[in-house]
């Protein structure tokens, strides 16, 4: 009796603990919804591309990051909540930008940086705008790509591209899907361009 009497009060921690634990769990909040961008399949009018490697496109810091951007008016800008992207913006769109190389040449000579890849030049994209404009209902992409010579460091093209969707609501899966079209335009005008200047 002395023994269950001694113990009795850390019994009733540790229920306090377990107690409070499951009142968390109650309050806490769904993971977002997570979305993925996609590579076009299979852009036509390419031509070949010597051999290239994308970089980590830049942005600022608002769009360097998991979440959905969306601009209302006077310029106010947030997150929207319980959507995510599936990787941090830049490096996600890098990775598609590169399939979409892939897709439409079928010859590998397109890789992303840091895959060990021996290129002749060296594709560099700021994303300046990837929102959901809530003024026009409109998702818009906008970016500016520089092709530079790995050797010489000297620019040899630039350009820029720009890419948008009706959005059917303000919300994150409609966001996301038409954030996808968008970008899917910019990676066709890109891969596109590219191969011209060659």
């Amino acid at each position: 009796m002395f023994l269950t009497n001694q113990f009795l009060p850390l019994r009733r921690v540790v229920f306090a603990a377990i107690l409070a634990s499951v009142a968390v769990a109650g309050c806490s909040k769904p993971p977002p919804a997570t979305f993925d961008l996609n590579a076009v399949p299979a852009p036509r009018g390419v031509g070949g591309l010597v051999q290239s490697v994308v970089a980590e496109p830049t942005a600022v810091t608002l769009i360097d990051s998991e979440r959905l951007v969306v601009r209302s008016a006077g310029n106010q800008v947030a997150y929207l909540p319980g959507v995510q992207w599936a990787d941090r913006l830049p490096k996600l769109f890098q990775a598609r930008l590169v399939q979409t190389f892939e897709n439409a040449m079928k010859s590998g000579s397109v890789a992303a940086q840091g895959s060990r890849v021996s290129a002749i030049n060296q594709i560099n994209i700021d994303i300046r705008t990837f929102e959901v404009d809530t003024d026009s209902r409109q998702a818009l992409v906008e970016v500016t790509v520089r092709i530079i010579s790995d050797s010489s460091g000297r620019i040899l093209a630039s350009g820029q591209f720009r890419g948008s969707a009706p959005v059917a609501e303000i919300a994150g899966p409609a966001a996301a899907v038409a954030l996808d079209q968008a970008s899917q335009q910019v990676m066709t005008q890109i891969v596109r361009w590219a191969a011209g200047r060659s």
